[in-house]
């Protein structure tokens, strides 16, 4: 599923047009972002949590001269999947 098929099935499930699906689906990636920027946890019961982990600098390889090349620390997002979540695909 790509993010219009998304759209799509909000519409259909909620009842709206695509348009309105489509602003309610920016809305929230929106929303999630804008959080996770901001350092902090977004919690959705039973279907997730979305963190930020730091990632310290390191040491890799360039896989086409082999050379040793420095990584950047970074922030990644990270997406632990809720119980219910889990349950309903298994």
């Amino acid at each position: 599923m790509n993010k219009n098929d998304l759209i799509g099935s909000v519409a259909e499930a909620a009842g709206l047009s695509r348009s309105d699906a489509a602003s309610a689906v920016e809305g929230v990636f929106d929303a999630i972002t804008n959080a996770l920027k901001n350092g902090d946890e977004v919690r959705l019961v039973g279907f997730g949590t979305f963190t930020v982990a730091r990632r310290k600098a390191s040491t890799g390889r360039n896989p086409r001269t082999g050379e040793p090349m420095k990584i950047n620390a970074s922030n990644q997002p990270k997406f632990k999947a809720g119980k219910l979540l889990k349950d309903s695909v298994n």
